[in-house]
Order: C-alpha cells, then structure tokens, then sequence
C-alpha cells in the first residue's frame, strides 16, 4: 500500500509540476551586450524566481552584434529589447516600429574619458588633440555638445575611430581622450591595471540629460500584457538589489562563470544607484528636450511626437 501510494503522489506531483509550467507564459529579451551588472534586476529577477512567481519564462539572449536586437524587436522575432535611448530616437527617425515600454537605467553612463596623470585637465585642452570613438553619429553629438560649451568645434579635434577598443586605446596614449566610456566600467578597468582615468560627464556640459537604458518593444505590441507582470518583478529586483548590495551580488555574481571578478565587482557597486526604482515611469519631457538636440546636430532629420515612441 505504501509503494500504491508514494507512486499516486510521484504522478500527482508530476502532472501538478506540469500543469504549472504549462502556464508560464514566455516573454524573450534581447540583451545590448553580454550579462554584466547593467542587467542586474534581469538576474535577480530570475535567480530568486520573481518572474515565476508570476507564472513568466523570460529568456535572456546575448546579441553577437549589439545592433541586432532593436531589428529583432521591430521584426516580431523578439518581445523586448534593451536599447538606449539616444538610439531610440535615431530608429524612430529611420522608420523602425520600435517603442520604449520600460526603463533600466535612468540616468546617463556616457562619458568623456582621459588619462588622469595626462595632459588634458580641462575640456578646452581637446583642441588639436586626438578623441576615439566607437559608434558614429550619437557619440559625435555628444561631444560636439561637450566642446560647444567651451567654444570649440569638431574640427578642433582629431576623431579616430578605435572599434570599442576603448581603455586599451587610451592607455596606450593612441589617443587623449574617449567618447562613449560608460562611467560604470571603463573607470573601474582603468583603475584595476594602474591607469586611472578621469571622467566628463555629458550632462554637466552641455547635453541634455537622457536615460541611457531602457527596454524597447515593437508598436504592435507595447500594450502586451506580460509586460507588467515582467516589470512587477523587475520592480522588485531592483529594491532588493538596493535593500541588500551584499546578497544579490553574490546571487548575480553566481548566474554564470566569469561575472565574479573585480571588474564585476566595482561595476555592479558603482551601478546599483543609477538603476531606476519605478521600471514603467518616465518624463516625456526629458525625451522632448533630448530630441530637440539630436535634430540640431543633425541626427536626427525631424521631431517626432515623443508620445509616439515614449509610452506614456
């Protein structure tokens, strides 16, 4: 009878398992680059099982090219995407389907970089010297704004597309500055193998301040409702990262090998700050102002309603 019975509670406990996971709903998100502590909500998220307590399969993809998941995204072939939205405003420009739904960090991470010991102490330094970048067109406007302030044009400097090799480069005094190193991690690099560096940040010379990540879904389907159960844990995630830094580092630096290293370490301190508390929130005012300066640079050929591409 014991045997009848632990086999009645193996089937039951099975089909029970399978009625559970026959409900979850699947929601799949293209990452802009591979799993670091910019994504950490997403993680915690998923390791203390916030998406499935409410019945939520999210499924992370890294993108070989961080380009791609925004086209997925207007495509069909994927939910959600985290983009930036500098390059949210470009898409629209172009013609992608594309719409913020969510946000994930609120605040700037862009910055202009130099050698702390170096030469340049002060912006106006910039003249006749060289600046890398890696993406064309955005980190342009946003150091043609930079050198604007201090009544400098983009002819004053020399840019010198390095590739993304962004550290590497100035360290090895290819150029004097960067443009597009994210405050979070090219500092801590630096700084790691005896290079510190030192930051301009956008927003304090000049550039309106944007949100620099934010999740993007296709116009179709930006009212899918599994985006509030995705942003309810998301929420959450990001409060308990804040409430408890100690846990939920060992818990993110845990999801997969190569994350709990120094460099992971200081990033994932240095972000947690920047990590915006309400996901669906935002100020289309903020979004308004930042295309008002993309279309004077020359970025962008029109303005667009930001309700368009800006759920409210």
């Amino acid at each position: 009878m014991k045997i009848i019975l632990k086999i009645l509670f193996s089937i039951l406990l099975i089909t029970f398992t399978s009625i559970v996971n026959a409900s979850s709903e699947k929601l799949t998100i293209g990452l802009d680059w591979f799993i670091n502590p910019d994504h950490a909500p997403i993680i915690i998220a998923k390791k203390r099982n916030f998406f499935k307590d409410l019945n939520l399969d999210v499924e992370m993809i890294e993108p070989a090219d961080p380009n791609d998941p925004p086209k997925l995204v207007a495509a069909g072939k994927l939910d959600l995407a985290i983009s930036y939205q500098p390059q949210l405003h470009i898409q629209v420009d172009q013609g992608l389907p594309v719409v913020r739904v969510g946000t994930l960090v609120s605040v700037p991470l862009n910055s202009l970089v130099v050698l702390k010991d170096g030469p340049i102490r002060v912006i106006s330094d910039l003249k006749g010297k060289k600046v890398g970048f890696s993406v064309g067109g955005f980190e342009e406007a946003l150091l043609s704004g930079m050198l604007q302030k201090y009544n400098l044009k983009m002819s004053d400097v020399d840019l010198v597309n390095i590739n993304f090799s962004l550290s590497p480069s100035l360290i090895a005094k290819k150029v004097d500055a960067v443009i597009g190193a994210f405050r979070n991690f090219e500092l801590n690099q630096m700084d790691i193998v005896n290079h510190p560096g030192r930051a301009f940040y956008p927003e304090e010379h000049g550039v309106p301040t944007y949100e620099e990540l934010i999740y993007i879904a296709n116009k179709k389907n930006k009212n899918n409702p599994l985006f509030d159960k995705f942003f309810s844990a998301i929420q959450k995630a990001t409060l308990t990262i804040i409430n408890d830094p100690v846990s939920t580092w060992k818990d993110f630096s845990s999801y997969r090998k190569g994350l709990d290293d120094e460099l992971n370490k200081r990033a994932y301190k240095d972000t947690i700050s920047r990590f915006t508390l309400r996901p669906q929130a935002h100020d289309l005012k903020t979004y308004s102002n930042f295309s008002n300066f993309l279309k004077k640079k020359g970025i962008i050929k029109k303005i667009t309603k930001v309700e368009t591409f800006a759920k409210p």
